[in-house]
């Protein structure tokens, strides 16, 4: 079953979030299998994150590689808040 996964404002700089994505891509996981949707938005101090992914276990296995590149810049992110995707509707 899909899960959504957000993570609310938690002072997630703009700066701080494109070392995160640069680490990902580096480590071959900046589209990852099983996340099918991933947005960041708001202000650029204090962004947050909304993604869908495949299954819990498939977020967690991301979370393998994400935590540990979190720590190496010092980011200890807020816990997540998960929930049963009930439908999705992809646009044109």
């Amino acid at each position: 079953m899909a899960i959504s996964v957000y993570f609310t404002e938690a002072n997630f700089t703009a700066k701080t979030y494109a070392e995160v994505i640069k680490r990902l891509e580096k480590a071959g996981l900046g589209m990852p299998k099983g996340r099918l949707y991933h947005a960041s938005y708001g202000d650029e101090n204090n962004l947050q994150v909304f993604d869908v992914w495949e299954s819990q276990e498939t977020f967690a296995k991301f979370g393998e590689t994400l935590l540990p590149i979190m720590a190496e810049i010092g980011y200890k992110p807020p816990t997540p808040v998960f929930s049963p995707v009930h439908n999705i509707i992809i646009g044109r």
